[in-house]
């Protein structure tokens, strides 16, 4: 049985008996997110939330790499507009990640190769995170000219702590599996070619206790850890993070913006 995505296909969703098995898949991009796979990325764990029968989910990417960041190939289409930016950040990323953080069910994340960027807030959505040894992590958008949304940048430093998330917003630093795990965002970090059998097994351990129990945990969890950002008061409670707290996607027409995207899609070093 399979969930119901777009005609794309780039966010699967597999039953496997009472596990669902969703995958990142744009193999030729090391599974970067086009703007059409976060929307199919809300629509896939919606339809998991409703669904009664599943116990747990498995997320990986295809291939070698988890998801190396965003689509930059479509960035000029809308990146240089303040409307549009901002509908992408607010409806498009955040629609799949509100998605995610709203699910009940378990999330297992099996991290293999590049998680950049957008694969790092995706798997700062997941509940328990295995990496490959050679996993590599980090968010070096500073090399393309502009900051990380602020909802997005909350959840990543919530889950990374500030310190990481310091290191990869300034300093564009990759991480590797062993710094995530000692960070605490990384729960084992397994031998390259063991990481999927024991994220399978992971899933299939917790889809074998009681879901209601698991779902009520998610819950108690979610309260816990909330306010992240409140969905619709604005920028209050991140004001230190951003410049104008009422205008943060303002950077859209800027110079070192457009530099830093046309420099990476023209294969050059930006000048800033």
């Amino acid at each position: 049985m399979s969930c119901k995505v777009a005609q794309q296909g780039h966010i699967r969703c597999e039953h496997q008996g009472t596990v669902a098995r969703v995958t990142i898949a744009n193999q030729p991009k090391f599974n970067a997110m086009s703007r059409a796979m976060w929307r199919e990325l809300r629509a896939v764990f919606e339809h998991i939330q409703c669904n009664p029968e599943l116990r747990c989910v498995l997320l990986a990417g295809e291939g070698a790499h988890f998801c190396a960041g965003g689509d930059i190939s479509e960035y000029a289409a809308f990146r240089f507009q303040q409307a549009s930016l901002r509908e992408f950040h607010e409806s498009d990323v955040w629609g799949g990640l509100q998605a995610m953080l709203d699910c009940d069910v378990p999330i297992v994340a099996q991290i293999a190769g590049n998680c950049m960027g957008a694969g790092v807030e995706i798997a700062s959505c997941c509940d328990i995170r295995l990496a490959a040894a050679s996993a590599q992590f980090g968010a070096p958008i500073a090399r393309l000219g502009f900051p990380m949304a602020p909802r997005e940048a909350a959840l990543v430093a919530r889950e990374v702590g500030l310190g990481v998330a310091r290191q990869m917003l300034l300093a564009a630093q990759i991480l590797g599996a062993a710094d995530m795990k000692a960070a605490g965002f990384v729960s084992q970090v397994l031998p390259d070619g063991a990481l999927a059998a024991q994220a399978q097994a992971s899933a299939l351990r917790i889809a074998a206790l009681a879901p209601l129990a698991a779902r009520l945990n998610k819950q108690t969890i979610r309260a816990l850890n909330q306010p992240l950002v409140p969905v619709n008061k604005g920028y209050a409670a991140i004001n230190s993070v951003v410049n104008d707290a009422d205008e943060p996607y303002a950077y859209a027409a800027s110079a070192e913006h457009r530099e830093g995207i046309t420099a990476f899609l023209e294969k050059r070093k930006p000048v800033f």
